[in-house]
């Protein structure tokens, strides 16, 4: 019985896995879409998006069913419910994934747009999510709270891309303003996003010692 429960731990694992791999190619492919300016790219972003959704369901149903046929152990539980909450925030990186392809759309617009910081930030929310899932599967406490104290990166490059556009649109009497409110959305959108990929890896740190910064032990 302890075997089959292994088992359908590992694929757990491996379906969580690839559940990361889905959100960091979407981001990915969303920042590309906007420096592109690729409307069909940004679609393909959209349409992705459904794939994250099919997952979070998947992975929902494997855990409810080892919660409800193995009777798992307080180690166990911990690993199951963590995995159940990270899934929540992983659907919702794929959300916002899609907001800014839909950004991308309503720009109506094939500009190509120079994205460097914005570029970076999406690089560090990326490996944000990336390692956050490592963590859990490696059961590496130590990653998860690198990727917490990542999340002050990400919002300084946040706070200094939104003052850099605010500058330019008061520099440039509002020429381009409603491309740079654009721009400035994108970035909040990846500010939650790591956001998000902090959520999980708080998860991963209650799934290995049992408790979590918002005052939950088990």
């Amino acid at each position: 019985m302890r075997n089959k429960f292994d088992r359908q731990l590992q694929i757990l694992e491996e379906q969580l896995i690839h559940m990361g791999e889905l959100c960091e190619s979407a981001i990915a492919n969303a920042t590309k879409a906007l420096s592109d300016g690729s409307i069909e790219q940004a679609k393909a972003v959209i349409n992705a998006d459904a794939e994250i959704d099919e997952m979070e369901k998947d992975i929902e149903k494997l855990c409810l069913k080892l919660l409800l046929q193995q009777q798992p152990v307080a180690k166990d539980l911990r690993r199951i419910s963590a995995a159940l909450k990270m899934i929540t925030d992983m659907e919702r990186i794929g959300d916002q994934t899609a907001d800014i392809a839909e950004i991308v759309i309503s720009a109506n617009t094939e500009e190509s747009v120079d994205i460097k910081d914005i570029g970076r930030m999406a690089s560090v929310v990326s490996k944000m999510v990336r390692d956050s899932v490592t963590s859990y599967v490696q059961k590496d406490l130590e990653l998860a709270r690198q990727v917490m104290l990542e999340d002050d990166k990400v919002d300084r490059l946040f706070d200094n891309i939104r003052e850099e556009m605010v500058n330019y649109i008061a520099i440039n009497k509002g020429q381009r303003g409603s491309r740079i409110v654009d721009l400035i959305m994108v970035t909040k959108y990846l500010e939650r996003i790591g956001d998000h990929a902090t959520n999980i890896a708080e998860w991963v740190e209650f799934s290995i010692t049992g408790v979590h910064r918002n005052g939950v032990n088990v």
